[in-house]
């Protein structure tokens, strides 16, 4: 908004310290990359001079060997601290203001502001004063998942599932620096239960953890404590929607409007979506009401299919039983076939059978036409 027009007087309001966040790494793709280069190379280059890279996909399914995909999607990762100093230090050097250590709870706080934009997450404090005038609604996943940083550092987006007696329990690990990854642990909560996880403190946790994970962290240690000192805890996803987005001159942004399942790694390129595109809608109406009109019709619209998506994600992990028994490599496969809104209808081997069979199909017709057109 700065960058469109510095005449704007815009202030951040932080409530954490400067160069505390929760969390570890952030992961994102190449089109996430591409927008944010159009809206503000800056910002841009420096994100992609301090991410990491990979190409390559891998799965180990409890005692049968590591299968191995590469040239799959390629996907980065970045500290989630660098990534906000980065952002913070661009915000500044065009002008804009930042005060941390101040959270904002009411409109009263901030009276004779223009426009008030609340990315204050999924518990937004200010939404939730008007829940009834944006219609909020929140379905709570079933599956626990606990989010962590380790020292082993993946070469690969790495999946593990590993088998217990009470049932399948899994990670995904992807790094975010060239010294840490993070470590996403999921299961049903009869697993987390039968395990003792339910009532066993940080320190037994990630001691089971590290023996059910051992093959793939390399005698390396999960870290439960982020760089802000708060301590991870096991949760259930909440996916949140908003019928509506703004109210008056506060309008959501990012989790505060909606949430998507962290599986498909799509949060923080939507929250970023969700500000380019206020912006245009703020230059291209000359009222704040039809732009904030236009924000809401026009961006609901466009993170549908992630929604979708996020969605089926989720679900495909809750089914895991369904697909787990597959051979490694059909279940890598569906796996990245797990946004299908089909899939949960068909046989999973026969689903596989028919996305082989559609993918040669356009492989054959790649080559035909690569030849000119068939007689």
């Amino acid at each position: 908004m700065k960058r469109a027009d510095p005449s704007h007087d815009i202030t951040v309001y932080e409530r954490y310290p400067e160069g505390s966040t929760y969390g570890w790494g952030v992961t994102y793709w190449e089109e996430l990359y591409d927008n944010l280069h159009a809206a503000d190379p800056e910002s841009a280059r420096a994100i992609g001079d301090d991410s990491v890279r990979w190409d390559t996909w891998v799965a180990h399914v409890h005692d049968r060997p590591p299968c191995l995909v590469e040239h799959w999607d390629s996907g980065f990762g970045v500290s989630r601290s660098r990534l906000l100093a980065i952002l913070a230090d661009r915000a500044r050097s065009l002008g804009v203001r930042i005060e941390y250590e101040r959270e904002i709870t009411s409109e009263e706080q901030l009276a004779g502001a223009d426009l008030i934009v609340a990315g204050d997450g999924v518990n937004s404090a200010l939404r939730e004063r008007h829940a009834d005038r944006f219609g909020t609604k929140v379905t709570v996943g079933r599956n626990v998942y606990l989010w962590l940083g380790t020292t082993k550092v993946f070469d690969s987006f790495t999946f593990a599932f590993a088998d217990t007696p009470h049932g399948w329990i899994w990670c995904y690990g992807y790094r975010y620096s060239k010294e840490r990854s993070t470590c996403v642990i999921e299961c049903s909560p009869e697993t987390w239960a039968g395990l003792g996880f339910d009532q066993a403190n940080e320190a037994d946790s990630l001691a089971l953890l590290e023996k059910l994970f051992a093959d793939v962290l390399d005698g390396h240690s999960l870290v439960g404590q982020d760089n802000a000192g708060e301590s991870a805890r096991w949760l259930n996803f909440r996916t949140l929607t908003n019928e509506r987005w703004h109210h008056g001159n506060l309008v959501l942004v990012g989790d505060a409007a909606h949430t998507t399942h962290y599986s498909v790694g799509a949060g923080t390129a939507l929250a970023l979506g969700d500000a380019a595109f206020l912006v245009h809608a703020l230059h291209a109406k000359p009222r704040l009401e039809p732009a904030l009109e236009f924000y809401e019709r026009e961006r609901q619209a466009g993170i549908r299919p992630t929604q979708k998506a996020a969605r089926n994600s989720a679900r495909w992990y809750e089914s895991l039983p369904r697909y787990v028994n597959l051979p490694s490599e059909q279940l890598l496969a569906l796996l990245a076939q797990r946004h299908s809104a089909l899939l949960p209808h068909v046989p999973p081997r026969l689903y596989y059978r028919f996305d082989q069979a559609l993918g040669h199909a356009a492989w054959l017709w790649s080559k035909i036409t690569s030849r000119g057109t068939p007689e």
